[in-house]
């Protein structure tokens, strides 16, 4: 069936079953033949086959389908009694149809099998009872000897060789000459005197034939499995049902493999390492009946676009792309409803008319495209149309309006968190309420019906470009692979698909280190965040040394999760939270762990976003605090960095965060490089070309910049790379002799160069410390 299309294939499988039903139905109208139910239902099921083959383009078994339905016509109006011989000739005609199907799975096409003959006995059988209806005696004897054709050319022997197809491996062997005609029959005379070994082994291990070709005579031998045999239908209710006894056994197994490891009996743990192992294969097996592709959704969509650009006047086109994705059918359900919304959304709010598209420089048809993809065990559903895009500005002065957020705190929240606001329930920027949008409902909705399922959703546009919106859904709500973590007395579940890696921290080769208050860790020479999870769920904070920290990703964010110890790996059955837990925002979900007790699942995505705002909050604290003392005292922390082949450290208080852009987003306003960044355009200085300190190394596709920011303004400082966080602790120091240094010290036991950061944020942006409003640095 691999090799067939996927249409056909279903089509061979209801066909089958359809000609199964109509044998059945044909012998009960031999015993019943005035009963007209019987009659309906073997007439629609030849329709159906005719009409499916008619649009698959098999003209050969429409012509035959065709012949039998007109014959059931006459029967099903009464024009033509049942009879004995109508029956025969009704079953030839099935058999027919059986045979151009087998045909139609062995090759692809109808083959050679003679339909003609059949045809013509069944316009036979419908002729002969009007030619003779004057005289009914007649009328039965004359079409006894139509039917001959159906006895000279034996249409019904075609299912009949499958019994008889499996030829002995004797004569496969001697046919294909790999063993010889009378080391088979020494072979077959053992097997009579006795011998209960089979004929392949007798002849293996005297030597006669090699194991290569018994193998593949036994494979020519084994008759090959129909389309009709390759599936079944099954109630999906008996699914679910398989699926939830799935999940207590997992528990089950979970406990029972936790009580073995304490005795210490090696049989009992080998018995329940088999047991773990076939728990795990039936949970696979499980999980796969229940997964469809997310086509089966999809294929709703363009008529919903269709008639909702007609309606609003605009032209779209819809793209589709990864189709096959396949997810479990429940979460299937569970999206359709958010995803049409989306869609819906994008053609009514994102699209332009196709005046203001081509006025716009963009062609006049406009693209909707969806997209889905596979991302850390996840499944992501991209919604992305090349509209107007969202305006920030429009967004943040709605929540103020409405009183969601506060002036003051949108200068302290970056584009993606005040485009966020169109979450929140009863949010609309339409200017006019439609019969589409315009109310302010639906954009919550979506985001509850995401959340409830485990998943998540965000949104990302570009003002004039286009608008993407990005659904994560989980592959299944009922196990997953999950790692247990202890937190103060507490035990706590991650995820595993969030999990990147683990580090031991011992304070000595590894340890946590502060940039400007926020804890980071240095993993494989960059900047990892941290968060650390009992400040998080509000619990004493611990020390940082003995710790575990967990390398998670979620929502575009990697970051680390510190914890007190990271326990095990188990398979987990996610049970749903009510709504006081799932308020709190920071638990995807319940557990019974194997010990019995009830574990917590953490919900990655919000910790992440937790992380980033605590850790802006606390970096500016720190920054505040340090300006407003006048600077640091002795001792103060440095971030190295490498320009060219010089050491330059940056005070850390001048810090306000580290970030990598990719160099194709770097842009040039005059004669300054600028970078759109957080929804400002950011001067960018080179540090080597005010310095002198060229490369020669080959630059990369991406650039680590040094971000200073003061009030609502920022420049990037750019550096090769980020070496290191130290301690300036030394006396040896020296003045500068050269424009943009302070001095140079001895840090690391290396001569390093103190950076003149005022003079570097004049060279990216000499009005800085001006007052200058946004138009004339835009004009700049």
């Amino acid at each position: 069936m691999e090799d067939l299309g996927e249409i056909v294939g279903e089509f061979l499988m209801e066909s089958h079953e359809n000609l199964d039903q109509i044998d059945r139905d044909l012998v009960a109208l031999e015993q019943e033949p005035g009963s007209r139910d019987l009659i309906s239902r073997i007439f629609r099921a030849i329709h159906t086959i005719k009409g499916t083959s008619g649009f698959l383009a098999f003209s050969r078994l429409e012509t035959l389908a065709h012949a039998g339905e007109s014959l059931l016509s006459r029967l099903r109006d009464g024009v033509q009694p049942v009879t004995p011989t109508t029956i025969t000739t009704l079953l030839a005609t099935i058999d027919g149809v059986r045979s151009l199907l087998e045909a139609i799975e062995q090759d692809g096409n109808e083959g050679d099998v003679d339909v003609d003959s059949i045809i013509t006995a069944v316009h036979a059988q419908m002729n002969a009872p009007e030619a003779a209806a004057p005289a009914e005696p007649a009328a039965a004897a004359e079409p006894a000897e139509e039917p001959e054709p159906l006895e000279e050319k034996p249409v019904r022997a075609a299912p009949e060789p499958v019994e008889g197809q499996r030829k002995p491996l004797g004569e496969m062997l001697v046919e294909s000459g790999a063993a010889a005609p009378s080391d088979v029959g020494s072979a077959l005379q053992q097997q009579l005197e006795g011998d209960e070994r089979k004929l392949g082994a007798i002849l293996l291990e005297e030597g006669k034939a090699q194991p290569a070709a018994v193998n593949e005579a036994l494979q020519q031998q084994a008759p090959k499995r129909s389309v009709a045999d390759s599936a079944i239908r099954v109630d999906v209710d008996l699914l679910d049902g398989l699926m939830n006894l799935v999940g207590e056994l997992v528990l089950a197994r979970n406990q029972l493999v936790r009580g073995v490891m304490e005795t210490g009996d090696s049989g009992l743990v080998r018995s329940a390492q088999r047991l773990g192992m076939i728990t795990s294969e039936l949970q696979e097996g499980i999980m796969k009946t229940r997964m469809q592709p997310i086509e089966h959704i999809w294929s709703k969509l363009p008529r919903v676009i269709r008639d909702l650009s007609q309606s609003l006047g605009k032209q779209v086109e819809l793209v589709m792309e990864g189709k096959e994705t396949e997810l479990d059918r429940s979460l299937l359900e569970a999206v359709k409803d958010p995803l049409t919304h989306l869609v819906r959304n994008a053609v009514d709010h994102g699209i332009e008319e196709a005046d203001k598209r081509v006025a716009a420089g963009k062609p006049a048809v406009g693209t909707l495209t969806l997209r889905a993809y596979h991302e850390g065990g996840h499944v992501a559903v991209d919604v992305a149309d090349d509209g107007a895009g969202m305006d920030v500005d429009r967004i943040a002065a709605k929540a103020v309006e409405k009183g969601l957020l506060r002036a003051e705190q949108i200068a302290t929240m970056d584009k993606r968190e005040i485009m966020a606001m169109v979450f929140q329930p009863g949010f609309s920027t339409a200017a006019k309420v439609t019969n589409v949008s315009g109310r302010g409902v639906g954009m919550d909705v979506v985001k509850t019906n995401i959340e409830r399922i485990g998943g998540a959703v965000s949104v990302d546009s570009t003002l004039g470009e286009g608008t993407v919106w990005r659904l994560t859904i989980p592959l299944t709500l009922a196990i997953i692979q999950a790692l247990t973590v202890d937190c103060g007395d507490q035990r706590y579940v991650v995820p595993q698909v969030a999990v990147l890696e683990l580090v031991f921290i011992d304070g000595q080769s590894t340890k946590i280190e502060y940039a400007s208050g926020a804890p980071v860790y240095r993993l494989r020479g960059k900047l990892l965040p941290l968060v650390r999870l009992d400040r998080a769920l509000g619990l004493d904070v611990g020390g940082d040394q003995g710790v575990y920290i967990m390398v998670l990703h979620a929502d575009g964010r990697r970051f680390g999760l510190v914890v007190d110890r990271v326990l095990n790996t188990e398979e987990v059955v996610v049970k749903a939270l009510n709504s006081r837990f799932k308020d709190i925002g920071l638990y995807a979900g319940a557990t019974i762990l194997g010990d019995g007790k009830v574990g917590l699942i953490l919900d990655v995505s919000s910790l992440a976003r937790r992380s980033h705002l605590t850790a802006e909050s606390d970096r500016e604290n720190l920054v505040g605090t340090s300006r407003a003392s006048g600077g640091p005292a002795n001792g103060e922390r440095l971030l190295v960095t490498a320009v060219g082949e010089r050491r330059v450290a940056i005070p850390l208080d001048a810090v306000t965060r580290l970030e990598e852009f990719p160099r194709d987003r770097i842009e040039h306003a005059g004669s300054r490089e600028v970078v759109q960044y957080r929804g400002q355009i950011l001067p960018l200085v080179r540090l080597s070309h005010l310095l002198g300190a060229y490369s020669e190394v080959e630059e990369g596709d991406t650039v680590s910049v040094v971000v200073y920011s003061e009030g609502e303004r920022s420049v990037a400082l750019v550096v090769d790379r980020i070496v290191d966080i130290a301690e300036n602790s030394t006396t040896a120091r020296r003045e500068a002799e050269e424009d943009g240094l302070v001095g140079t010290a001895v840090i690391q036991q290396r001569v390093t160069e103190l950076l003149d950061v005022r003079r570097a944020i004049l060279a990216a942006d000499p009005n800085f410390y001006t007052e200058v409003t946004d138009e004339m640095l835009v004009e700049a």
